[in-house]
């Protein structure tokens, strides 16, 4: 049975090979869809991110393997758009010429240092103190709320097609001892952005690379936040973020049975051009 995944990065950004390799796997892996969606561009220098001047050829490739492999596999072309206000947006105008199939819109970046330089929020832990320390005088509560602030200002304002990796700041927590996720103020912070996001009826990514690269326990979201996804009739999409080709579908089977016993029943996944509904099991999706 067939898989999707919508999350995925090359060599244009912070993947490892050329496009093709990860749609050469793709088809080993039998994935009936395939979307690249690399780090886009932001104005300030960002090591992880897609060159400005990059952004043709990429969509030129992608556009160039959706023909070459069009009778094995459905392909689409992507990004993953950071929301920085008054920066950058998934709705910013520099990427309306690529004529992009979709759009993941994530927040890796939360307010500046005082030298004006952008906080990273999901590298390395001792930047994160930094910021902390810097911007938010210590203040675990406020910066954390402040990310899902932005997240949902991002939803309200340039809506993506699906927002990517929503808790991923978890990360940082130390496992608990910087903040938990049991906190009242946390759940509040993340229940309302998922009113937000249940308001806007756009969909949310599972997200597995945090347990195969053992920088979570769980998916992003946890599995209390997909609860309360579920019973908010949350639609979702099941996604790797690939950097290797190795990677597309790493999880997959073991994530689908945490949705299942959560309650959904289906998947979100892009076919033909459109968004649909489909049902699927630990085996991949039922057609």
């Amino acid at each position: 049975m067939p898989w999707t995944n919508y999350h995925s990065h090359s060599r244009y950004c912070d993947g490892t090979d050329e496009p093709e390799r990860y749609v050469e796997r793709a088809l080993t892996d039998k994935l009936l869809a395939y979307g690249f969606s690399s780090h886009a561009p932001v104005p300030f220098d960002c090591g992880w991110c897609m060159k400005t001047d990059k952004l043709q050829s990429y969509a030129l490739e992608i556009n160039r393997l959706k023909h070459h492999w069009q009778e094995d596999i459905q392909l689409y072309c992507g990004l993953e758009i950071d929301f920085i206000p008054g920066v950058i947006s998934p709705k910013s105008e520099v990427f309306q010429p690529l004529q992009l199939d979709y759009t993941i819109g994530s927040v890796h970046f939360v307010d500046k240092f005082p030298d004006g330089k952008h906080w990273e929020i999901d590298g390395l832990h001792q930047v994160f103190l930094q910021g902390l320390d810097q911007i938010f005088r210590g203040n675990i509560q406020i910066a954390v709320c402040r990310y899902y602030e932005l997240i949902r200002q991002m939803v309200h304002s340039s809506c993506p097609d699906v927002v990517g990796h929503l808790d991923k700041i978890k990360i940082q927590s130390e496992t608990g001892s910087l903040f938990s996720e049991s906190a009242d103020w946390y759940r509040e912070a993340v229940e309302e952005t998922l009113h937000t996001i249940a308001q806007a009826g756009v969909i949310v990514e599972v997200n597995t690379r945090g347990l195969y690269k053992k920088k979570s326990v769980e998916t992003y979201p946890s599995r209390w936040v997909l609860k309360q996804m579920h019973a908010m009739n949350i639609p979702i999409t099941l996604n790797s973020d690939a950097h290797h080709p190795d990677e597309i579908t790493t999880y997959f089977s073991a994530t689908a049975l945490v949705l299942k016993e959560v309650g959904y029943q289906q998947v979100s996944v892009l076919l033909n051009g459109k968004w649909q509904s489909v049902a699927f099991n630990e085996h991949g999706l039922v057609l």
